[in-house]
C-alpha cells in the first residue's frame, strides 16, 4: 500500500526577473506581498524603496556645456530667446541670478527671475553656468 503525500499549491514562485538578494546574492528571491524575500538567508526588503532611491540619485541638472547646476547658481543665456507676449527678446549674455531647479515641465527645468522680463522658466540647454 502506498502513502498519500499531501501537495501544497504555492501562490508565489521563483521568478527570473526579480533582483538577486542584496545580502547573499542568491537568485532565488520571490515576492511576498509588497516585499521581496530570499529563501536562503531569510532577508526581506522592499523593491519599491530601492526604485525611489535610484530616481533621486538621477536628478542631475546640467547646462549646455555639461556643467552640473545647483539651486542658487548664476547662469548666462547662450542664445537670443524670444517668447510670447513681448516685442523684445532676452539677449545672449544676459545674467540670471539665483536660479531654482525643478522637475522638467515641457522641457523647462529652471525657474528664475530675469531683470526686465520678470519670473519665467528656462531650459538648462540654453544657459551656461558662470
Amino acid at each position: 500500500m502506498g502513502y498519500l503525500v499531501p501537495t501544497r499549491v504555492y501562490d508565489r514562485q521563483v521568478n527570473d526577473t526579480l533582483p538577486p538578494c542584496p545580502e547573499c546574492s542568491s537568485d532565488l528571491t520571490y515576492e511576498m506581498g509588497a516585499l521581496l524575500v530570499c529563501p536562503l538567508c531569510a532577508h526581506e526588503w522592499s523593491a519599491v524603496a530601492d526604485d525611489s532611491g535610484d530616481e533621486a540619485a538621477e536628478a542631475v541638472f546640467k547646462d549646455a556645456f555639461g556643467t552640473v547646476l545647483t539651486d542658487g547658481d548664476t547662469v548666462t543665456v547662450i542664445k537670443d530667446l524670444k517668447f510670447k507676449g513681448s516685442a523684445t527678446a532676452i539677449k545672449v549674455g544676459t545674467k540670471v541670478r539665483n536660479i531654482r531647479l525643478f522637475g522638467p515641465v515641457d522641457g523647462h527645468d529652471i525657474e528664475c527671475k530675469v531683470d526686465g522680463f520678470g519670473p519665467m522658466q528656462l531650459k538648462s540647454s540654453v544657459v551656461k553656468k558662470v
